[in-house]
């Protein structure tokens, strides 16, 4: 185990007081720099070599003074030298090392000052040898005690992960593969992990492979196999004559061992991976990013984009820290004058509960508890302040004073791997937690053996019953005195007293009754997470039944995305107590009909009220190919708070500032919770939008301009049949297509060619789903061409990188596709409407989406949008003067397509000042008083809703009324 920083510091007095004299490089460096690592607790012979040969540049030999491959180079030089000449030397030495054994460090010394560099971070200390002491701290990665620093970017994170993919796929290579795989590599990482941070001696595990094992690899597995056993089996049961070298391992247990996993097979090439592995840093490695990058090793497919999934920590703090950790940290700044405040506040925060239904890789998980931590160590070092047996934390098992651990926290998971990955990463959470306590207190804690564990569950979250996870056999000490009064004590007692956080009056008396009582009492506090990301139209059929049984068979259950079934499950989970739920998903849960049929559900049936959200932003993290996702975060409860908030985005890939609100509805708005569900017509009075045509031809009524020529060549009688096609891909991008237009045509009148193409699909018709179309071969399947009127053309789909949908004009000579919306007798002022900003909010917020592009409904965004109520004639011919300017600069730049004119960044500055026109405009056609921003606009337009199917529903009542 390694020392704490108070006997490190005491070793250090002594030991500049018995070298404060030296003097001499050739007499005094080697004893001198071994009584040096034994400040630290470990043997200089177990990590440095003296007089290590290298080649410098030259081509001469150089001898390093002391070298620790991959760690620490060591130049001494008698007093009164140069250092810098020293460090210059130190790095020309450098040069002749090989890849994994360059250091990290480099000291350079002349027994009375110390220079020591930093090779990655370019930084360095300078400090005397009677100042040592105070400087220890910078030498914590000798024994492992280093204080961490949880860069999620570090490069040792991807080295690492690589590292061990190249292990793995030794491994895999030979036949060993499946969940032994797995378990092994999970178990190796451990160890690599424990001893460059101090739960093994420093490169005990190193030694042991390149000491106790052949060359060639042929007894590895066999020593690995009886090293898990000895790791699994406490010292006392040990064999009594077990090699030295093995009883030396610490006892780990806590699950990590106990499995037999089939023994495996090693040769050279394999003995050296696992040797390179060795070599790294471990104790650099962030459990929170590599948990997501050990995964990946499992599929050479995925690891060319390594980490290209995992949660970033800065969205994990979205999440928890409006969730419960601002609440937590500003309970505790309000309470840590007070003693007896702060020792309650303690236990409350070790007591704590959380669960991640969806955990994956414990990414959430490991945040939390890191946080966590950081809280009670600002507790702990509050607390010495005010209590003088704090003072004496020298004479303390410390162990007693830190009570946060992480059988508080809990997770599922659907993939076994990933899940036991998260059960190893939070044990390695904990040990950094714990080396950061042994930094800032002097006084060393480490948890071993693994007598706690997180609970992390391999199965489906939506089919497990969460509450099965809080077993308090296993966490809990249940005592029942005669007046049945249960307590259940979590930890032993304390300094300061007992944590007592269960008293109730029971009717049960037997054990097992009690227990089960207890089992239903006790709830998790706080459940957050990421659950996947999966489209309702790429489900599997097994998924699709996840959502119909835990919603009970919902209305429209069918049209939401999987990750509904996390609101759903956890909204029902949380009936009548104060759990908060926060959950990272898709935008789609507050757009369209997802909205309606999710939020409907969540609010009418189970009550819930959100308490804060992040509006879109970009998924991202730093990771090569990051995939482009835009989220969302709703944080919820079964109660209401007079504290909410939305986070909002300017950028949806930029930084967030947060708005405090009375109101939060299931659009993210600061507006009543009102719902856009789909209305048939219009809410207002403006022409009716229906879909464009639907060929259902199998492409034979359809023709590109060289299709068409060619055709005519054949069939020259069947030009008057042919009408310009316009789909959303020739409206945007400004090309070309025909159709054969059949509507009010004879069969028996029908050229030749255009017969056979009839025919053609009437046979692609008879084998089709609707089989009855077949009798109508010579139409469209769906005919919506206004006879007699021109109109307007909306896309159904429109890229997000348009600030406006582009919508035109077309006359009644061509035929809209059903890609397309189209409104037959709009005018110029329906037009003007549809290309503002006020639409464009409505829009952005009510749209369901593909992927992040903008799908357009008529029956949710157009039949629910509310034009302005009472504008004038004035107000209505200057908006069409504003409309037909639009037209007019779109005609400049005819020679670009649509699509392209309205992309953000490329749109003219004529058709951007016209658009700005037209938005001062309608914005006044709806209120006198300018919008300050989209949201307010969105809030209007609200408002403005809610008054209109008021009144639509009182009609509805009258109607009904006077029927009777």
């Amino acid at each position: 185990m390694a020392l704490g920083w108070n006997e490190i510091k005491d070793r250090a007095l002594t030991f500049s007081k018995e070298w404060e004299t030296t003097a001499n490089e050739e007499a005094d460096a080697k004893p001198f720099l071994d009584a040096f690592f034994n400040v630290f607790g470990v043997p200089r012979r177990k990590l440095g070599t003296f007089e290590y040969r290298v080649k410098k540049l030259n081509d001469a030999d150089g001898y390093i003074d002391m070298l620790w491959k991959g760690m620490l180079l060591v130049e001494m030089k008698s007093r009164g030298k140069n250092l810098e000449k020293a460090y210059k030397q130190a790095v020309d030495y450098t040069r002749g090392l090989k890849d994994f054994e360059l250091p990290k460090y480099i000291l350079v010394s002349d027994f009375n000052e110390f220079v020591l560099y930093d090779m990655e971070e370019r930084t360095n200390i300078c400090f005397s040898l009677k100042d040592l002491y105070k400087n220890v701290k910078y030498f914590g990665f000798i024994n492992g005690v280093n204080k961490p620093t949880f860069k999620e970017q570090d490069p040792a994170n991807i080295k690492a992960a690589q590292l061990l993919g190249k292990f793995h796929d030794n491994l895999e290579a030979i036949g060993y593969t499946g969940h032994a795989l797995e378990v092994y590599l999970v178990r190796v990482l451990f160890c690599l992990f424990a001893e460059d941070t101090g739960i093994f001696e420093k490169q005990q595990f190193q030694d042991f492979i390149t000491q106790r094992t052949a060359e060639d690899g042929t007894d590895l597995a066999a020593k690995i196999q009886e090293l898990f056993q000895v790791l699994n089996t406490a010292r006392d049961k040990r064999f009594k004559n077990l090699d030295e070298q093995l009883n030396e391992f610490a006892y780990i247990n806590g699950r990590l061992f106990e499995e037999v996993l089939p023994s495996a097979s090693f040769d050279t090439t394999m003995r050296n991976a696992l040797l390179e592995c060795c070599y790294l840093d471990w104790s650099k490695i962030s459990p929170a990013i590599f948990g997501s990058m050990f995964q990946s090793v499992m599929n050479p497919k995925e690891r060319r984009d390594l980490g290209a999934h995992y949660t970033s920590e800065k969205n994990i703090m979205k999440v928890i820290k409006p969730l419960f950790l601002d609440e937590l940290w500003a309970e505790f700044e309000k309470i840590k004058k007070d003693e007896k405040a702060v020792y309650k506040f303690h236990d409350k925060i070790a007591m704590l509960r959380f669960l991640d239904p969806a955990c994956g890789c414990g990414n959430f998980l490991i945040i939390t508890y890191r946080e966590l931590r950081l809280l009670e160590l600002q507790v702990i070092l509050t607390l010495q302040t005010l209590n003088k047996r704090y003072h004496q934390m020298d004479f303390l098992d410390i162990s007693l004073l830190f009570k946060v651990n992480v059988d508080k926290f809990y997770g599922i998971e659907y993939e076994e791997f990933p899940a036991r990955i998260a059960e190893v990463a939070m044990w390695l959470i904990d040990h950094q937690m714990n080396i950061l306590v042994s930094v800032e207190t002097g006084k060393g804690l480490l948890r071993v053996p693994l007598v706690k564990s997180a609970s992390i569950v391999h199965g489906n979250a939506l089919q497990t019953n969460w509450q099965t996870l809080l077993n308090p056999v296993n966490t809990h000490t249940v005592y029942a005195n005669h007046t049945n009064i249960i307590n259940v004590v979590n930890e032993p007692e304390l300094p300061y007293g007992t944590v007592n956080i269960y008293t109730k009056t029971h009717t049960k008396t037997t054990k097992e009754e009690v227990e089960k009582e207890i089992t239903n009492d006790i709830k998790f506090d706080y459940i957050f997470g990421n659950p996947p990301f999966l489209g309702s139209r790429i489900m599997s059929k097994a998924q699709k039944q996840d959502l119909v049984d835990v919603s009970n068979n919902a209305k429209n259950i069918g049209e939401l995305d999987y990750v509904a079934g996390w609101y759903i499950k956890a909204a029902q989970y949380i009936q009548g107590t104060s759990i908060k739920v926060a959950l990272v998903s898709t935008n789609s849960i507050v757009q369209g009909l997802h909205t309606s049929v999710l939020w409907g559900m969540l609010i009418k049936r189970y009550n819930i009220k959100i308490h804060f959200a992040h509006r879109t932003f970009k998924w991202k993290n730093e990771a090569k190919g990051n995939a482009a996702v835009f989220c969302t975060i709703v944080g919820f409860a079964n109660f209401d708070s007079a504290n909410k908030s939305i986070y909002d985005y300017e950028d949806i890939a930029g930084e967030a500032h947060e708005i405090k609100v009375k109101n939060i509805n299931p659009y993210l708005l600061d507006a009543k919770d009102v719902f856009v569900d789909k209305r048939s017509s219009p809410i207002c009075n403006v022409p009716e939008m229906n879909f464009g045509n639907m060929p259902a031809d199998g492409g034979e009524f359809l023709f590109t301009t060289e299709e068409k020529n060619e055709f005519l060549l054949k069939e020259p009688s069947a030009k008057k049949y042919f009408k310009a096609f316009v789909s959303a891909k020739e409206f945007l991008n400004n090309t070309q297509r025909w159709c054969l237009w059949l509507e009010g045509t004879d069969n028996e009148e029908l050229p030749k060619l255009v017969k056979q193409r009839v025919d053609n699909v009437y046979d692609l018709r008879l084998k089709s789903a609707r089989p009855q179309l077949a009798a109508t071969s010579r139409l469209f399947a769906q005919i919506t061409q206004p006879k007699n009127a021109d109109f307007l053309i909306i896309p159904r789909v429109s890229s997000e990188d348009r600030k406006y949908i582009p919508i035109a004009f077309f006359d009644k000579t061509h035929i809209a596709s059903d890609t397309c919306l189209i409104i037959p007798h709009a005018t110029l002022y329906h037009f003007g409407i549809l290309n503002s900003e006020m639409h464009m909010a409505w829009v952005n917020v009510v749209c369901g989406r593909l992927e992040s592009r903008i799908r357009y409904s008529k029956d949710i965004v157009y039949n629910n949008f509310t034009w302005p109520k009472d504008i004038t004639d004035k107000q209505v011919k200057a908006i069409e003067v504003a409309a037909q300017k639009i037209l007019d600069v779109r005609i400049e730049y005819s020679k670009r397509s649509l699509g392209d004119m309205y992309k953000i960044k490329d749109m003219p500055v004529a058709l951007t000042k016209a658009h700005n026109e037209l938005n001062k405009l309608v914005d006044k056609a709806y209120r006198a008083t300018p919008f300050e921003s989209e949201p307010k606009r969105l809030e209007y337009l609200f408002e403005l809703y809610e008054k209109y199917t008021a009144d639509l529903f009182t009609t509805e009542k009258v109607k009904k009324t006077r029927k009777k």
